[in-house]
Formats: structure tokens, C-alpha cells, sequence
């Protein structure tokens, strides 16, 4: 296997299913990767579908700047400063006619809101995350959701009736969605994740780097799922984990050892080592 052996400026990597092991832990070796990375002087972004309220656990491995790219690319999280910005949300004038189609459409389905404050859902809404109960405000309806425009969505996010799912559901939903948004798949069959348009997480990354004079070639990207393809092919170099979806697999410059593995610390550790270690 051949990985640059030189570090670039930026390193953005997903988390589940890259970064984070299976049990959503980041493994010692991992840590320890990440920080001597930033004392080389290069930075590390977070970029990921989790919303802003599932990141703040991770601030002690985020580094130096602190700053995670989150909800797909709706929001930007500075967890040093406690602050979230957000970007590329939906307006409450395009998002509720959606969410009427998507209710006629799929009237089994169960419909949510990520917003940068925490979670509205429909009563109906099953979370495909058991655990997923902080933040959490139940609705009858999601145009009964006050302050849409004062607290903006990140995501909408649609559930398959009784769990099923697949990429025929995916697909279902883009056709009601067509150009009034942008379905992600990140891992959950059963689960359609909805963001403005022109919202992914290439988009947010890029804007954060030309913030900075960064350009794509300057970047590394890593990830596993289909909603990291355009991170994935905007950056100068792209990394899959071994375990990643086929999509992902055949789009990227290279591969590397599964999140189990530490795939990612095992590539910018061979960066790291001037290009002396392989996997």
C-alpha cells in the first residue's frame, strides 16, 4: 500500500465508522496520533453527520483549534468558545412545504428536525440512535416547531416506516426532494438525512479553508459512508477505511485499516514517519 509520506495542511476525517472505533470510542493510539500531528503544524477538523449536541464529548481530541464541521455541513461547532454557527440551514419558508410533501409521500414515516439548539420530532418519529433522548422535544406536528427561522434546521430527517429502508428508500425520498435539498446516506438503512441545498460537507470544509488560504490540494480527507463522496472528492488526497461502502472504496485515491483498525492514525503515522512505516 502507498500513502503520501508528507502531512498536509488540513486533515478532516468523518468519525463514525473512520475515526471513532465501532464502539464510538477514539482509541488511545489515535489520540496520540492526532495531537503530535498538530504540534507538526498540521490541522485537524472533525466532519461529521453528528449534530452539534453529539460533539461536545469529543472536545478533548479535536486539538487546538477546537472546531468541528457538524450535521453534514450545517454547522460549524467551536467548542473552545462554546459556540455554534450555522450555515446552509433551512429556511422555514422552504422547509415546511417539503416537510408536506414528504408527509404525503411517506404518511407511515416519522419526521425530525436537527437544529443548532437540539431536536424537534414528530410523535411518530422512531430514532434509529436508542440513546438519542437529550435535547429532544416532542411535536404533533413539524410545522407546529416555533422560531424556524430564529433556530435553523440543519437537517430533516425522514425514518423509514417499521425500520425498513435501503437504498430504494433513499432514492424515494430524493424524488420528492429533487433540487430542494440534499439526501445524505451516512450509514442507517432506515434513515434519510435532508439538508439544504448546496449543503454537504465539501462545502462547509472548503469554505473554512478558503477562510484560510487553503486550497483542496493542501487537504486529506478520510471516511466511510456515501454522504463523506463529496468531502472525498473535493480534497487533494482521499482516504477510505477497508470497511467503507463500495461507493466510497471505488471514488478515493487510497485506502486504509478500518475504523477498528485505526486506520486513520495509521496512515498520518506513517506521514508522521517520514513514509517509513506501511500498513
Amino acid at each position: 500500500m502507498t500513502w503520501p509520506s508528507v502531512l498536509p495542511r488540513v486533515v478532516a476525517t468523518d468519525l463514525d465508522g473512520t475515526l471513532l472505533r465501532s464502539d464510538g470510542s477514539i482509541s488511545s493510539r489515535t489520540r496520540q496520533v492526532l495531537a503530535d500531528v498538530e504540534r507538526a503544524g498540521t490541522a485537524v477538523l472533525f466532519v461529521t453527520a453528528r449534530p452539534p449536541r453529539w460533539v461536545h464529548p469529543l472536545a478533548d481530541a479535536v486539538g487546538a483549534h477546537g472546531v468541528v464541521i457538524a450535521g453534514n455541513g450545517a454547522f460549524v461547532v467551536d467548542l473552545a468558545r462554546g459556540e455554534v454557527t450555522s450555515s446552509g440551514c433551512f429556511t422555514a419558508a422552504d422547509l415546511l412545504p417539503l416537510v408536506a410533501d414528504l408527509r404525503a409521500a411517506f404518511p407511515l414515516a416519522g419526521l425530525a428536525l436537527e437544529r443548532r439548539a437540539g431536536m424537534a420530532v414528530e410523535a411518530s418519529f422512531s430514532s434509529p440512535h436508542p440513546d438519542d433522548d437529550d435535547a429532544v422535544t416532542v411535536v404533533e406536528a413539524l410545522a407546529d416547531v416555533p422560531d424556524l427561522d430564529e433556530d435553523p434546521t440543519g437537517k430533516l430527517l425522514v425514518v423509514a416506516p417499521d425500520g425498513a429502508g435501503g437504498p430504494d428508500f433513499i432514492a424515494a425520498v430524493e424524488t420528492v426532494v429533487g433540487a430542494r435539498g440534499h439526501v445524505a446516506y451516512s450509514g442507517v438503512a432506515s434513515l434519510a438525512e435532508i439538508s439544504a441545498p448546496g449543503t454537504t460537507k465539501a462545502a462547509a470544509l472548503a469554505t473554512w479553508c478558503a477562510a484560510r488560504g487553503i486550497d483542496a490540494a493542501e487537504v486529506w480527507a478520510f471516511g466511510d459512508m456515501p454522504n463523506d463522496l463529496p468531502m472525498l472528492r473535493w480534497a487533494g488526497a482521499s482516504f477510505a477505511v477497508a470497511s467503507g461502502h463500495p461507493d466510497v472504496l471505488a471514488a478515493t485515491t487510497h485506502t486504509c485499516p478500518d475504523n477498528d483498525r485505526d486506520g486513520v492514525a495509521t496512515v498520518l503515522g506513517h506521514a508522521l514517519a517520514g513514509g517509513r512505516t506501511g500498513w
